[in-house]
């Protein structure tokens, strides 16, 4: 992808700090580059992956920067395959995914960002949440039940606290960036329509049957309210340090070449390189390969 067809891409997906996000009016979940078809899609990210694994390995030589990739999306959007396609040429030792699901009782005793905190790549490993602490201000928002389970003292429990949390988020993020690690945020938009499809399809394919829950058509009743609080959300957290990225996920294979493009863009812009060795390690390696060349 050359500079301009970047900028374009930049300007389709991303939420610029300070306005307003409106998932409805400002972004389409449908679009699809019109020469775009499945196999050139899928030459396309294997050349990315390919990019890819050669800047995690460099990342993980380096071992200055960790790049925290968070992934939210309404369900069947794609997160999971798009992790699996994308990620599926790195590493294992560099690259580790948390998904978060509701949080068990020890996680309920400790402040919300805790088990987050506990999931952070170290330096030079790239680290993927699916899902995140955002579910704090999503889910949260729309199931009181879920605030009144973290037990918070009654006057932090008010009307502020969303805007409390916005600015929390923002200030770990700042916090994250400040100590080396890159925060890399998308969320995979998919239309209505589209969702409903993929859900007939875990009923209707017998392999797909276990992806299929009865709260993903419960949670489905919710969607006004889902985007509602994701524009709040996105509207408030899309930082100078941390924005947000609005990547179309109606056509799975564009959805996963916008993300595998933008995590090596990220990478790229990093500055990566092998670490260089002095006098002393290279007189070592010199003697290492005499021995070895000694050797019948």
């Amino acid at each position: 992808m050359n500079k301009a067809e970047e900028q374009k891409l930049l300007k389709r997906i991303l939420v610029q700090p300070g306005t307003e996000c409106s998932l409805t009016k400002n972004f389409d979940p449908t679009y699809r580059p019109p020469d775009l078809t499945k196999e050139s899609a899928r030459q396309l990210l294997s050349e990315s992956i390919v990019e890819l694994a050669e800047m995690q390995d460099m990342m993980y030589a380096q071992d200055i920067y960790g790049l925290l990739v968070i992934i939210q999306a309404m369900d069947a959007a794609g997160k999971d395959g798009t992790i699996k396609h994308v990620m599926s040429g790195l590493n294992p030792q560099g690259c580790h995914v948390t998904s978060f699901k509701a949080p068990s009782d020890e996680e309920l005793d400790h402040d919300y960002l805790w088990r987050c905190n506990r999931a952070l790549p170290e330096k030079g490993r790239i680290g993927i949440f699916n899902r995140s602490y955002y579910e704090e201000v999503l889910i949260a928002k729309i199931h009181p039940e879920v605030l009144t389970k973290q037990r918070l003292p009654q006057h932090l429990n008010s009307k502020n606290i969303w805007k409390q949390r916005y600015n929390q988020i923002n200030n770990f993020e700042q916090y994250l960036v400040e100590n080396g690690i890159v925060v890399l945020k998308f969320f995979l938009h998919v239309s209505k329509e589209e969702q409903k499809k993929r859900f007939l399809a875990r009923i209707d394919r017998p392999e797909k049957n276990w992806k299929f829950a009865m709260s993903d058509v419960t949670e489905r009743a919710h969607w006004d309210e889902y985007v509602k609080a994701y524009n709040d959300l996105i509207t408030a957290t899309s930082t100078a340090h941390a924005p947000w990225h609005i990547v179309p996920a109606d056509y799975k294979p564009y959805t996963r070449l916008v993300v595998s493009h933008m995590v090596s863009k990220t990478l790229r812009e990093l500055d990566l390189a092998y670490p260089k060795i002095d006098k002393v390690r290279k007189a070592q390696l010199a003697e290492a390969r005499a021995i070895l060349d000694a050797e019948k």
